[in-house]
């Protein structure tokens, strides 16, 4: 098995500039469509995550020793991994795990299967998981892993032998004090109790804590299922408590229909919140007159996942449902929806982001001209890493907390990194997305002068 350890200062581009403009918000007409951004539109998530990051930055006067400290990943582990397939045939694919920053604590961060993996993009939710720590005030540092595989192509033994392989690659850089992993993009419960189980047989006990989003009988958290899409809704229902926009006299449309968008949808309509539009890769519906998303979960749950062939709205595309003339647009799928292109397109006033990196720089600047309030990820979709904080807690701690306890206080939680984002944003006049890169560079700069450096 090949291992290979890369520290930091590779792979930044030089010419990166800190170019994005800091406006206020803005209440003029939507831009003509040919209105051309100011800002470098990369669709590259590392350079979408640095352009950021450079903007804030800037705005607190970072020393140049810790900006070098923090715009680079500590660790990055690429991994080869030879797994027997079920017709015998040997397949190599490759695994990574990033640390990007211990400053606050033991890193957190999932682990994805995708055939889109590759070190930027694991780079990039590497330091979104550090930011986004910072902002919810729990004590960890950023971290990301995954697997370049087509999961929809392999059977669950592939599954489960590639999984264990990764963990016993990893099995170093795991640890419940080091690096503690979760599930991501098409990774859920079942794959988080292969690594508990492979990496307790390697370490010669039971070691539930090593990950979080486990299934509940080995250490799981009750609410965990659900709440990065109650922390989405609850950071909607904080912007438009803000913006005096009342609940039952909003439209919203939902892209990515998998847990943070079927359930990010689910809380929209209960606190009344009107659904009209909802996707996922194999389709786009509209209902004029509301989605009946309870009936949608099923249906998806009942076909093999996928909302394809809903008879619940009328078919359109992806592109159709971000442009349509919503109140609030939740985008949950995956990076690079929105960007210069398409964000003059938008309609929605508050836009709040379920997914991690669903909007380019280029799009940014756009939309907060456009006088559109969004709401970033590192806020927005903070109630998954909430929830796992707690569950690390119990399974340290060996007391479990109700369900009724854990929704209680990830809502407290994540009205607090709201609050805090906002006082930011006022303060500076900036945009909430530059606001809390900003909150989580100040506190993530802060812990590591006190550190030090060597």
């Amino acid at each position: 098995m090949l291992f290979r350890y890369i520290f930091p200062n590779f792979g930044v581009p030089k010419e990166i500039k800190n170019s994005m403009a800091i406006t206020t918000i803005s209440k003029k007409s939507k831009l003509k469509q040919q209105q051309i951004t100011t800002v470098k539109d990369s669709t590259n998530p590392f350079e979408a995550m640095i352009q950021r990051f450079d903007v804030a930055a800037k705005i607190i006067g970072l020393e140049h020793d810790v900006y070098e400290v923090l715009k680079n990943p500590s660790k990055l582990i690429e991994v080869s991994l030879p797994i027997k397939m079920d017709d015998g045939s040997i397949k190599v694919f490759e695994g990574y795990r990033v640390i990007h920053s211990t400053a606050l604590g033991p890193s957190k961060g999932g682990i994805r299967y995708s055939p889109a993996v590759d070190a930027d993009e694991v780079k990039a939710l590497a330091a979104w998981m550090t930011w986004k720590c910072a902002i919810a005030d729990i004590p960890y540092g950023g971290a990301k892993g995954g697997i370049n595989c087509d999961p929809r192509t392999m059977s669950v033994g592939e599954l489960e032998r590639m999984t264990r392989a990764y963990t016993a690659a990893m099995s170093d850089v795991f640890g419940v004090d080091k690096d503690i992993p979760a599930p991501d993009m098409n990774t859920g419960p079942r794959e988080m109790a292969w690594i508990v189980d492979e990496f307790s047989k390697l370490k010669g006990g039971f070691t539930p804590g090593i990950v979080t989003g486990k299934p509940l009988h080995l250490g799981g958290s009750l609410g965990r299922v659900e709440a990065t899409g109650r922390g989405v809704c609850t950071s909607a229902l904080e912007a438009m408590s803000k913006l005096k926009m009342k609940a039952d006299k909003c439209k919203a449309a939902v892209q990515g229909f998998g847990n943070v968008g079927s359930i990010s949808a689910k809380h929209f309509e209960a606190a009344g919140i009107k659904v009209v539009g909802i996707s996922d890769h194999t389709a786009a519906y509209y209902n004029a007159k509301g989605i009946d998303i309870e009936k949608a979960i099923a249906y998806r749950d009942s076909n093999k996942g996928v909302l394809k062939g809903f008879k619940g709205g009328e078919l359109i595309t992806n592109e159709e449902l971000l442009e349509l003339k919503v109140d609030i647009l939740a985008p949950c799928a995956t990076e690079n929806q929105i960007t210069a292109a398409n964000a003059n397109k938008i309609h929605a006033k508050l836009i709040v982001e379920g997914a991690n990196g669903p909007c380019t720089a280029g799009a940014d600047e756009i939309l907060h001209n456009n006088g559109v309030i969004l709401i970033p990820d590192i806020l927005a979709n903070g109630g998954g890493v909430t929830v796992s904080y707690f569950e690390w807690v119990q399974n340290r701690t060996g007391y479990y907390y109700s369900e009724e306890e854990i929704n209680k206080r990830a809502d407290r939680w994540m009205k607090q990194a709201f609050q805090n984002v906002w006082n930011v944003s006022t303060k500076y006049k900036i945009s909430m997305r530059i606001a809390a890169y900003v909150f989580a560079l100040e506190k993530v700069a802060t812990a590591t002068r006190s550190r030090g450096a060597y």
